[in-house]
């Protein structure tokens, strides 16, 4: 029996009626589905505009099927100190250039069929504006 990864990716957009919506035109594209077999190799992709990525912390966030959001990143840029949910550590590495924020995912588990979103702090800055404790 041959057991299958499905993986997609969606991006959170703002809400029309948010303050951040009427100040610019941020959006985040998804790249499509893919399945892939347990052990193989992925990088999702997640196209920016209306904005400099490098400038931003950016998270990857994770729905699995029947559960909650799991987040998985907090990312701002490879030089500085970034935060990997334990679930992932080692396996996903994410990465930015001038108008994409990927995710590398190697070494890929059943478990990691999900549906991916991509998103971008509210805040602009050099330090995250919030600590994710994740209980191991």
């Amino acid at each position: 029996l041959d057991w299958f990864l499905h993986c997609s990716l969606f991006s959170l957009l703002p809400q029309p009626h948010s303050s951040l919506a009427a100040r610019s035109q941020v959006v985040l594209t998804q790249s499509g589905p893919e399945v892939k077999q347990p052990g193989e190799y992925t990088q999702l992709k997640c196209g920016v505009s209306g904005f400099v990525p490098n400038d931003w912390w950016m998270d990857w966030v994770r729905q699995q099927p029947g559960k909650g959001l799991e987040w998985l990143v907090h990312y701002r840029q490879s030089s500085v100190t970034n935060y990997y949910s334990p679930a992932i550590q080692g396996r996903f590495t994410a990465s930015k250039d001038s108008s994409n924020f990927y995710l590398q995912m190697t070494g890929l588990k059943g478990e990691d069929t999900a549906v991916y979103y991509c998103a971008r702090d509210t805040v602009r800055g050099t330090t995250p504006t919030h600590k994710v404790q994740v209980p191991v």
